[in-house]
């Protein structure tokens, strides 16, 4: 069933609420309030919302000043800014300096759609993964993420969340209980495991049942938080079906199957297979366009997990504790 709501007036709605529960909370934009969904919070808190205007490298430097007096910041913008833009003041004025500052990027990787290929953030989980000190998470639907961000708000320290800003299939009701650090294994099986995160969870899913139409029984398991990845949740799906296939919206280097490959080659060795965008830049196009030309379809899940199984089949996989 598709969200009534759009992510980003999730987000707006959950940033309110937020900065309701603690005064230190405050909003910091770069001219993108009203198309990422944050404008709301100025009618509510007009003097804890600032406007840096285009200048997100500023914008990341200013939030690292505030949290160094105390305060909490968020700060927002489109993926590609939030990370590539800025990345010198996240590793040294947020993450070095230890500070507390919230930072979320919309629409990354393919979900840039018409803003095209200069837009599109397909390495931005890449380029945060290698910072130190900093927690990555990544909303599948509206449940998750309102449940995820108030639990990032909790964390002590900085944290890139990625989101897309439209509608989504919502894939949790209310009583999903959600674990910031805790893996979510939204269907067990024991032939092969798709790892999924974002927007390519509703893809995996439905390649899941797909599979299971073929005789397959598919584990799937989604990844919100890709840093740090839930360790023991991928070691033991592991070994339990002995082939992967990892599904993301992001470059094949970098991102989620890397993370889940550098856990699996140290504890439980099995075939790997990605699915996501192929070392190749972005480009103009809506959504479902997009997932075809970038074989990101569920259709394209299904094909990977019969090569890893095939792979799986065509030699032994040696597990360690």
């Amino acid at each position: 069933m598709e969200s009534v709501k759009e992510m980003r007036q999730v987000l707006g709605d959950c940033i309110v609420d937020a900065m309701k529960k603690d005064s230190r909370v405050v909003l910091i934009d770069a001219d993108l309030g009203k198309p990422n969904g944050t404008f709301s919070a100025r009618a509510v808190f007009p003097g804890r919302c600032f406007d840096v205007g285009v200048a997100e490298q500023n914008m990341a430097a200013v939030a690292a000043g505030m949290a160094a007096y105390g305060q909490v910041p968020i700060i927002n913008t489109f993926a590609s800014f939030a990370t590539r833009r800025i990345c010198d003041q996240v590793a040294v004025s947020i993450c070095y300096a230890g500070r507390n500052v919230k930072i979320i990027g919309t629409d990354p990787g393919i979900a840039a759609e018409l803003n095209g290929g200069t837009h599109m953030a397909v390495e931005d989980i890449g380029v945060m993964r290698s910072i130190p000190n900093i927690l990555i998470f990544e909303p599948c639907d509206t449940v998750e993420l309102g449940k995820g961000f108030a639990a990032a708000m909790e964390y002590d320290g900085p944290v890139y969340m990625r989101m897309y800003r439209k509608k989504v299939e919502e894939l949790h009701d209310e009583s999903y209980v959600f674990g910031l650090l805790k893996a979510d294994v939204l269907k067990e099986g024991k032939d092969v495991t798709l790892v999924c995160s974002g927007i390519m969870v509703a893809e995996a899913v439905r390649a899941g049942l797909m599979l299971e139409e073929a005789g397959v029984e598919a584990e799937i398991i989604n990844i919100h938080t890709v840093k740090p990845v839930d360790e023991a949740a991928l070691a033991t799906s592991a070994r339990k079906t002995g082939a992967m296939v990892t599904c993301e919206n992001h470059n094949v280097l970098g991102g989620l199957r890397a993370a889940v490959a550098e856990v699996v080659t140290r504890r439980c060795p099995v075939p790997v297979i990605p699915v996501g965008i192929q070392n190749v830049n972005g480009e103009v196009g809506v959504l479902p366009y997009l997932l075809k030309r970038f074989q990101l379809t569920a259709s394209d899940i299904m094909q990977a997990a019969m090569v890893a199984m095939e792979m799986k089949n065509d030699r032994a996989c040696h597990c360690k504790n």
